[in-house]
This record gives structure tokens, C-alpha cells and sequence, in this order.
């Protein structure tokens, strides 16, 4: 499914020695417009912009005459587990592939598309004026204030803490082959817990990023084939993001992992933005992982900062990751995101 492309993997070491990489997707035809980076979440990979359906997001992108570029950046599944945080994303991932883009294509700027937690690390870079050459952002799902159900913040903090004792990390692959004592109890919890499909790896992303039937998409925005295909597409995720992700949930609005890293403020609505870009905000109205009000709260404050330069969307019946996955994606949200980003600049 999809159109016939050719994949060009660049790596990279980021400054603090961490090996990621860029997909540089090439079409049939030489692209008629300057390099768009898409970004992807937690406990996923670059691959996850291509489900199998007849037209991704990638394609629509390369349709319309895009540089297509895939950031896999330190949280992809692709690399082995390690304790990320949001802030190392944002000071040493991000930059580097703005960076290694414009220098490989030879453009001075670009656009990006940010999904989850891809899009607070990125947003976390524009903020703090580490991408300056980034001109449009079309952000998915949440960006600087993660706003979460009330039964999911509970879970964060009471139920986190413990887990983290238990294990370092989560893997959605437990959800269908756990071994070992902890994979295999929480395995159960999900299956005593979680009866709305079939899908181990579906029910387990459920019970990690919150609480819903199920909690990253919904099932009839779902083929079989994609249904199935997100099985080969979750796996591990660090607490260390989660302590992180807690700290920001209790606060309203990003704040640093305490790492102290340089170049970074402690809290990221401290200061007014050091991007001029302009932003669209695109959340699903029928989100269980983040609130659709998420995207609304930051969209007001960047409003409050560059007046008439900012645009919010809406979208009815579609919930986190459907957005970009959903057998209907191409006809009901692609064209909202496509006219978001080739809007024009103030």
C-alpha cells in the first residue's frame, strides 16, 4: 500500500553520544518544495506515519510535492531502551536534525509535523530558540500543557511511583509475549483490566499512557490490517519519561526533567517563546491520552505572544494517534493538516 518510495537513512550522533537517524523518503518525482520533518512519539518509531493503508501521511506529503524527512529520534524503538527525557530530545535530537536536514538538502528552512511526546521535546526546542530555522509547526495531540483525565492523573501518581520500583521500563510488547515475573503481572493486570479488543499490544499501550477502551486511538477509526499492524509498532518506553511527564501534569505545563542541562530553562512557559514560527495546534476532540483542551492552552498562549499568527483544529471523532493512522485519515484529517502547513506566514 502506498506509493513506490525509496528510503535514504542518514545517521547521526547527537553531542551527548547518542546515535538516532533521519529517513529521507524519496518519491517518484524531485520535490517541488522545501523539507518537511515529521516527528514521532513514545515508544514508536519513525515507521509509525506509515500504516498500511493507500495513502499516508508521508504520501500525501510527497503528493504535494514535499522533501519528505522521518526523525528517528532517542525515544524510537528502533534504538535500544534507554532513560530518556524530554529535555535531552529537545537539547541534543531535535537541533541535530533541523540541523542535518537543511545541510543534506540544502534549504535554509523548514517545516515540521510533531506528534506526542515528539512534539513537547520539539516544542520544547522552538521555545527555547534551538530551531530558529524551523518556520511552520503543525503539532498533534498536546504540546506545551499536557492536560490529562482525572482518573489518569490519579494513575501517574500514585500507580507510577510503584512501577518504577518494579521495572525501568515499559514495553507494549508484553501485552502479547511476557517473560520474566513483572512483564508477565502486568500482563495479567491488562488482560483482568482491558477487554476491549483482542490486540495484546493494543490493550497494553492502553493501560501505559492512561486510562480508556482503548486509550490511543479509536477502534473504528481502525482497519484489521492497521489493527494488526501496531503490533510490530510499540514497545519500550523509560519511567523516566513518566517522572517527567508527572512533574509537568502536577504543574500545568512543561517543566525540566531537574537534569539541570544548559540551555534549557526549568520551566518552559517562563519566558516568551524564542521562535517566530508559526504554529497549528491540531488535536482530536475524542483524545483519552491527551485532552483536546491541551492544544487549546498552549494555542492561547502563543496567541498572547504573537497575535494572529496561531491556528487551532478540532477534530470530531478522532482521538490521539488516528489522526495519522486512521483508515479514513487521508480524507478526514490529512486535509486539515496540509492546509495547516502550507498557510501562509504573517
Amino acid at each position: 500500500m502506498g506509493s513506490a518510495t525509496t528510503d535514504e537513512i542518514i545517521p547521526f550522533t547527537t553531542e551527548d553520544g547518542r546515535v538516532c537517524n533521519l529517513i529521507h523518503v524519496l518519491g517518484k518525482h524531485s520535490p517541488s518544495r522545501g523539507p518537511v520533518l515529521l516527528v514521532h512519539g513514545a515508544g514508536v518509531r519513525a515507521n509509525i506515519f506509515r500504516p498500511p493503508v493507500e495513502t499516508t501521511f508521508v504520501d500525501a506529503l510527497l503528493e504535494r510535492g514535499y522533501d519528505v524527512w522521518l526523525e528517528n529520534w532517542r525515544a524510537s524503538i528502533d534504538f535500544p531502551p534507554n532513560k530518556w527525557t524530554l529535555d535531552q530530545a529537545a537539547l541534543y535530537d531535535h537541533p541535530a536534525a533541523v540541523r542535518i536536514v537543511l545541510e543534506q538538502s540544502g534549504a535554509r528552512t523548514l517545516k515540521a509535523v510533531i506528534h506526542c511526546q515528539g512534539s513537547t521535546s520539539f516544542m520544547m526546542s522552538a521555545v527555547a530558540g534551538l530551531v530558529p530555522q524551523v518556520t511552520t509547526i503543525v503539532t498533534n495531540a498536546v504540546s506545551l500543557h499536557p492536560m490529562i483525565p482525572w482518573l489518569a492523573r490519579q494513575k501517574l501518581r500514585f500507580a507510577m511511583p510503584i512501577v518504577s520500583h518494579l521495572t525501568p521500563y515499559l514495553n507494549a510488547q508484553w501485552g502479547e509475549h511476557a517473560q520474566g515475573f513483572v512483564p508477565m503481572s502486568l500482563k495479567a493486570l491488562v488482560l483482568l483490566t482491558h477487554h476491549e479488543c483482542h490486540n495484546g499490544v493494543c490493550r497494553f499501550t492502553s493501560f501505559t499512557y492512561g486510562v480508556g477502551f482503548p486509550v490511543l486511538w479509536r477502534h473504528e477509526n481502525l482497519s484489521a490490517a492497521i489493527h494488526s499492524w501496531i503490533k510490530g509498532e510499540f514497545a519500550h518506553v523509560p519511567m523516566s519519561f513518566f517522572h517527567q511527564m508527572s512533574r509537568c501534569v502536577s504543574a500545568g505545563h512543561l517543566v525540566s526533567s531537574g537534569e539541570g542541562l544548559s540551555g534549557l530553562p526549568d520551566d518552559f512557559l517562563s519566558e516568551p517563546p524564542k521562535t517566530d514560527a508559526r504554529i497549528a495546534f491540531i488535536a482530536g476532540k475524542m483524545n483519552r491520552c491527551f485532552l483536546w483542551q491541551s492544544q487549546r492552552a498552549t494555542y492561547k498562549w502563543f496567541e498572547r505572544h504573537m497575535p494572529h499568527s496561531h491556528s487551532l483544529h478540532v477534530l470530531n471523532n478522532y482521538g490521539h494517534l488516528d489522526v495519522f493512522i486512521g483508515q479514513k485519515a487521508a480524507r478526514d484529517t490529512f486535509p486539515v493538516l496540509l492546509s495547516a502547513l502550507e498557510r501562509p506566514n504573517p
